[in-house]
């Protein structure tokens, strides 16, 4: 079975990976192998990855952060991952004032700067919906009979209800990128619309599907960075 991942690079990291010393992820070789378990018959054809840049003045390592993530996702280029970037927006903002024991009022506000990753659910969306458009197309050869959606964003429910809609034919998969210790429920919008969902990652799936600490690229290689 014919196979595309599109990967939230964002809700991979903070679900499943930070914290962790397996952030030089083998990404398909880790998406070739959770396939397999849910369905021997899947072969990985396409995955797609998306993320924002670092912001630098903002990251727990400055331009390190920059950097390690620079390089990872030449990496990731280099082993046939379509990586899309969107970016970040930092604004003045204003929220309710933390106070332990009451509930958040309006009227107790302080400004903060508020963080915000742009552009990557809308990326997802659209690059899932024109993976399906393409492959329905009477000229498309070696056509994907699978598409798998790796976020535990509930805001891609309308793209997987549209395909799931106009698409009957296409199996829809979802990996929640949850560590085997998160035990959270499963977000019922995004079953509705999916044939299956893979609810956690094993630490040990995580440990034995690890880049090597030099990836060759066409350029410079990509070396794992120390602080990764």
């Amino acid at each position: 079975m014919r196979t595309a991942c599109f990967v939230d690079g964002y809700n991979l990291y903070y679900g499943m990976l930070r914290g962790t010393p397996y952030k030089w992820l083998d990404l398909p070789a880790l998406l070739s192998h959770v396939l397999h378990v849910q369905n021997p018959s899947s072969v990985l054809c396409h995955t797609h990855y998306f993320t924002a840049p670092v912001k630098p003045d903002l990251a727990t390592r400055g331009v390190v952060s920059q950097h390690s993530q620079h390089t990872y996702l030449r990496a990731l280029a280099a082993r046939d991952v379509t990586v899309t970037l969107g970016r970040h927006r930092l604004q003045r903002s204003r929220a309710p004032v933390f106070i332990a024991g009451e509930k958040p009022s309006r009227a107790q506000q302080t400004d903060i700067w508020q963080l915000e990753e742009k552009e990557t659910d809308v990326s997802i969306a659209i690059s899932m919906y024109r993976a399906a458009t393409f492959n329905c197309a009477p000229e498309s050869e070696a056509k994907i009979e699978q598409l798998v959606l790796v976020s535990a964003d509930t805001d891609m429910t309308p793209a997987l209800a549209a395909i799931r809609s106009d698409y009957p034919d296409l199996r829809i998969g979802v990996i929640l990128p949850h560590a085997e210790h998160v035990n959270r429920g499963t977000p019922g919008s995004l079953a509705n619309y999916s044939n299956w969902i893979r609810r956690n990652i094993r630490r040990e799936e995580l440990a034995s599907f690890q880049l090597p600490p030099r990836v060759g690229t066409k350029k410079k290689p990509a070396d794992k960075p120390a602080y990764w």
